[in-house]
Formats: structure tokens, sequence, C-alpha cells
């Protein structure tokens, strides 16, 4: 058996947590997309990854967890009173072998590519002083830097994250000055854009931080920004920043939801 410090290679899990409710797009997860529920989708693209040995389903939901386990998934019910769904894969990771490496893959992220998922793995696997790595991709629209759903992280030379927001960082200080605003600032600095890095929501913990890391009380910036993972970098914890080139897309509203549907028909059986 291959060996990758302390994670045996066949502890690699890729965890779904899945909720019924949500308050922009109600039951979500089950809406159809190309002809089976959105949740099939995700588990499938997480299921391709070649470095994750299983996949599991974590709901409250009996609906969710009877589709998962009808269509061949894994699947786990948890308590309904979590905050997060950290707390919720956390629940899950309990019972899985110790030095596991545990995936939080979100369930409403129907096209993530399995090779984002195993590149974030990867920097686990080469580094055993990584506890946490997540994944960030470049940000193309100036709608997307302005606005505060889309978070915005800072990376160091070694490529940790140095903070996470919802605000636009870095802040082009001389550039805004120059042309009044940060908006004409992007749109008349050639390289302005390219400073900028999405935050998107996939995480790779080492179980036993998980686990330690769930238990930890909410932090000030964490409550401030409304960003559980400033949690990490308060406690003086690194995370790794894996930058992708294949984007994906969180089904938040029905404006997401018919995009996504689009590029599934236009992609017809690869997904």
């Amino acid at each position: 058996m291959e060996h990758h410090g302390n994670n045996p290679r066949k502890n690699i899990i890729a965890i779904i947590p899945a909720r019924y409710q949500s308050a922009r797009l109600p039951g979500k997860l089950l809406l159809p997309l190309s002809g089976k529920p959105l949740i099939l989708h995700t588990a499938g693209q997480a299921r391709k990854a070649v470095n994750i040995d299983r996949v599991i389903v974590a709901t409250d939901d009996q609906r969710i967890y009877d589709v998962a386990r009808e269509n061949g998934f894994e699947a786990v019910k948890t308590s309904p009173d979590h905050q997060s769904g950290s707390d919720r894969i956390a629940e899950v990771a309990e019972k899985m072998p110790e030095h596991s490496i545990i995936v939080n893959v979100q369930g409403d992220e129907p096209l993530i590519s399995p090779s984002t998922i195993e590149k974030a793995v990867d920097s686990l696997i080469r580094d055993e002083t990584v506890n946490v790595a997540t994944t960030c991709e470049a940000i193309c629209d100036i709608k997307d830097v302005l606005s505060p759903d889309v978070v915005k992280v800072t990376i160091d030379k070694s490529g940790f994250a140095l903070y996470f927001s919802r605000s636009p960082i870095p802040f082009p200080r001389e550039a805004v000055a120059k042309y009044g605003n940060l908006e004409n600032a992007l749109l008349n600095e050639k390289d302005a854009l390219a400073l900028y890095r999405k935050h998107t929501g996939l995480y790779v913990y080492r179980r036993e931080f998980l686990l330690k890391y769930t238990k930890q009380k909410q932090t000030n910036l964490e409550k401030t920004e409304l960003l559980e993972q400033l949690r990490v970098l308060e406690n003086g914890e690194r995370i790794k920043v894996v930058e992708v080139s294949e984007s994906s897309i969180g089904v938040d509203t029905r404006e997401d939801f018919e995009r996504v549907r689009r590029i599934l028909e236009k992609a017809g059986e690869r997904f």
C-alpha cells in the first residue's frame, strides 16, 4: 500500500454537506438537471477525482439521503442543528479512520472539475506541514471584484492565504486616486484586474485538524465578514491556496441554476 506521511492512500474521503433548506433557492439540491437531481452531478464529479477513495453525502434530509443511496452513493444522516457545512462534515469525519484526509465538496457545485479536487488534495499529500487547503481562480469580470457575494483572497509568495474578504482586496490606491474610483481604475488600468483572485468553496482538511477547528469558538473577523475560514487564520493556522484554471458555479439563485442547466445541456453526456 502506498503511504503519504500519516495519510494512508485509501483514506481520502470526499464529504458533501447537503442541506435541503436554502433561503434563495429552496430544495435546490434536488432540482433536476439534465435528467437527474443537482446533488448527483456534484457527487458524480467528486467520484471522478482519481485521488478520492470514497464519496459520502452528509445530509439532514431524508429525501436527499434516499436519492443518494438509490443512485449508488454513500449517504449519512446528520444532525439538523449544524450551523455550517464544516460542522456537518466534521460529524461524519469523527467516524472516519485516524489520519484521513477529508475533502469538503459543496453540494451546490455540480460543475466542479475533478482536477480541481485532485490538485487541492495533492497539496496536502505533498506537504505534511499543511493541515488545510482551499482553491481559488482568476477573476475575469469587474463585477466580481465589486460584489460582496464573491469572496476575494490574497496570497503570499509561498501560496498561503494572507486574508479573505468580501471587499476588493488588494486595493490599488494610486489607480483609484488617478481614475476616481475602483471600477474606473479596473476599466482603465490594463493589469489591475489580474491582481484579484476569487476564493472557491472547496476545502481539504487533515481529519484531526478539522475536528479541532470545528470545536473552536467563532472569531471576531469571522463574525464580521461572515467567512468561517477566517477562524483558521485568526487562530494562527495557515491555509494553502491552490490556484485552478477550471471555474465552477455555485448554485445559489434561480439565475445560477439556469446558467448551469444551459452549460450541462451544451456539454451533453460529459457530466
